[in-house]
Formats: C-alpha cells, structure tokens, sequence
C-alpha cells in the first residue's frame, strides 16, 4: 500500500502567526491557509480539524461504498459530511458523521446496519478510536 504525505508550515507566534498546509499532488493538489482564528474562532481560512473531518467523510463514503457493492447493492451517490468537534486543551472531543446515500433495492434497516459497520471499520474512523464518533445515515433516492 502506498505512503500519503501532507506538510505544513507554520511562521510566527501562535497567535499572530500563520501557516499553510500542503497535500496531494499534481494539479489537484490542495494548499490552504490557517491561522489561529481560522483554528479557534471564526477566521477566515482552513484548519487541521477540517482538514481531519474531510479525510473522515471521504474514507467513510468510499468504505461504506465499497461494503454496499460486496455486498451485491450499487450505491449511485454516498454524500456525507463530518463536523469536528473542538474542545477545551483544545481536544477533538467528538466526530459527527452525517451520511445520505442513494442504493437502489436496498431497504433501511439493512442499509443503517451497513454504515454502522463502515463507521467503525473504516481507516480514519480506526485511526480516532479514541474519539466519539456519532453516525446519522439515512437512504434517499
């Protein structure tokens, strides 16, 4: 299996300082910048936690896709999002994954029992173990 690289740099006190992050490759590689407010208050910019809550929804969407077409049901759209929850220390204290997804011939139970299982298998969710994850999944067509 391959090896991802992000980098980031951060110039200048923790306040009034600033910082980009770096990752992908090519002409989708991703750059953005950070700063204490866009982090701990409402600035402009990204933050670390964003950048962890979109790893999270995109290796949830692809895992639950990839356990739907296992098991014989073509998912045509997982869309979810993930809200990070910044705590006091600052803590991530709590992940949010909020999942619609549309999968022909599939009933609700089934497809809830589907994404509970991909919430706690996929990589990302694996690699915050030691963070609350909270799962809302809901078919549509």
């Amino acid at each position: 299996m391959p090896t991802r690289t992000a980098k980031a740099v951060w110039t200048g006190t923790l306040r009034e300082g600033q910082g980009t992050m770096k990752l992908g490759s090519g002409p989708t590689a991703y750059e953005g910048a950070y700063t204490f407010a866009s982090r701990f208050a409402e600035g402009q910019g990204t933050n670390p936690e964003e950048l962890i809550g979109a790893a999270h929804a995109g290796c949830f969407s692809m895992f639950l896709s990839a356990v739907l077409t296992d098991a014989g049901y073509i998912p045509t759209r997982v869309q979810t999002a993930a809200k990070i929850h910044l705590g006091e220390g600052p803590k991530i204290t709590a992940i949010e994954l909020d999942c619609e997804a549309a999968v022909p011939n599939l009933d609700a139970t089934t497809f809830l029992r589907y994404a509970e299982e991909s919430k706690n298998k996929c990589p990302v969710s694996q690699a915050l173990a030691g963070t609350e994850i909270k799962l809302t999944a809901k078919l549509v067509s």
